[in-house]
């Protein structure tokens, strides 16, 4: 019998669903759960959004578009980068995506031959290997440390760089840890990524998820204005509670956007142009949904790091964006796979093991908590009624 591609034997695809199937398996024999391990936003879509897509449907428009995206929904993205990142992409640097998830391997793809390398920050999203694994790259690690936050060191990453080197990748606010860069930090490593001519992947699907003033937020991206090497990830399913949706921008260097667009068009021809009109709305809609979102997570954050760090056996640092806490669990003298075996069979609560995001988040577990509050108040009592407190 034939085998599978290397690339298909070779793919692992990402760990929250595996542990999210045990949960669900456990529920089905009747024993209660509390879900931290999808970075799902328990809010529903904001409504305005959802008109406007029942809208677009019952218009008709439901028919093939324009594979680069809907010029309306570019042309707002451009102010909106402007706005928001301090510099006005040209029409022909975005390209309108089926979620953020796959810009990223649009990326790969076009920039890296089998064999090259990508570096990639360890803890860091699950999905950054399995795209080099689908595309035959090698996958480079730059350890992140508590100590420093868990924030990316430039010359860490200095230190990485081969002859062999074509795309670096940078996340902030960062899956799993929730730590920011510095916008220094940023500005240093896109300096670098010139300096070798490297091109420079940022993850900004968390842009919008920052605690504190909007200012805030920084991207690599005004180093080049995405024209020369940097391209920007960047996706509605976090955000706007729009992870079904599956509507992701990219903003990149024209030529390297024109060959994302092709394989776009060669695997799903364009995005439904009804989920753009959903899209467009976002953006320059009425945005309460977001704010009510983002307090609600502010208060969830609070509450469960403040009383982490109340349990034996385990520290944590106040994520500074994104939705996850990423507490530190060697106090309690089991690993991370054993934590986490530990909290769903022994507990009832769902988390997912440092390790599944890189070699050094052993050690580690991840929160997503994005559930309710009250519900994290019970897990909490729970986790000091079986671990104990300090």
């Amino acid at each position: 019998m034939k085998s599978l591609s290397n690339a298909a034997l070779s793919v692992t695809g990402q760990p929250m669903f595996r542990i999210l199937d045990q949960a669900e398996k456990l529920e089905r024999e009747g024993k209660k759960i509390i879900h931290f391990e999808l970075g799902e936003p328990k809010f529903d879509t904001p409504q305005n959004i959802v008109n406007a897509c029942v809208r677009s449907l019952e218009s008709g428009d439901t028919h093939y578009v324009n594979s680069y995206g809907k010029y309306e929904l570019r042309t707002i993205v451009q102010q909106t980068t402007l706005t928001s990142r301090g510099f006005k992409p040209e029409i022909e640097q975005i390209l309108v995506t089926p979620g953020a998830n796959a810009i990223i391997f649009l990326a790969m793809s076009c920039l890296v031959n089998p064999g090259e390398e990508v570096i990639v920050p360890d803890p860091g999203f699950p999905t950054y290997l399995s795209a080099a694994q689908l595309t035959g790259a090698k996958v480079v690690t730059v350890p992140l440390y508590e100590s420093n936050s868990f924030r990316l060191d430039p010359q860490d990453l200095r230190a990485k760089i081969t002859p062999k080197t074509r795309l670096i990748i940078l996340n902030s606010p960062s899956n799993p840890t929730g730590s920011m860069m510095k916008p220094d930090e940023l500005m240093e490593i896109a300096r670098i990524a010139e300096e070798y001519d490297i091109y420079l992947l940022s993850d900004e699907i968390y842009g919008r998820m920052v605690f504190g003033e909007p200012e805030k937020f920084f991207s690599a991206g005004i180093h080049d204005s995405c024209k020369e090497r940097t391209i920007i990830a960047n996706g509605f399913s976090k955000a706007f509670a729009m992870t079904g949706w599956r509507l992701g921008v990219a903003i990149g260097p024209k030529d390297v956007i024109q060959k994302m667009m092709l394989v776009v068009q060669t695997i799903h021809s364009c995005v439904p142009p009804f989920i753009q009109e959903g899209g467009i709305e976002a953006i320059k809609g009425n945005k309460d949904g977001l704010k009510v979102m983002m307090s609600s997570y502010k208060k969830n954050r609070d509450y469960l790091v403040t009383h982490l760090n109340l349990i034996k056996g385990i520290t944590c640092l106040i994520p500074e964006g994104a939705i996850y806490a990423f507490p530190n669990i060697s106090g309690t003298n089991m690993s991370s796979d054993k934590f986490a075996e530990f909290l769903l069979y022994e507990c009832g609560i769902a988390v997912l093991p440092g390790n599944n995001f890189g070699s050094h988040g052993e050690g580690y577990v991840r929160f997503s908590y994005t559930t309710s509050f009250e519900l994290i108040v019970e897990a909490i009592e729970i986790m000091k009624n079986t671990l104990g407190v300090k």
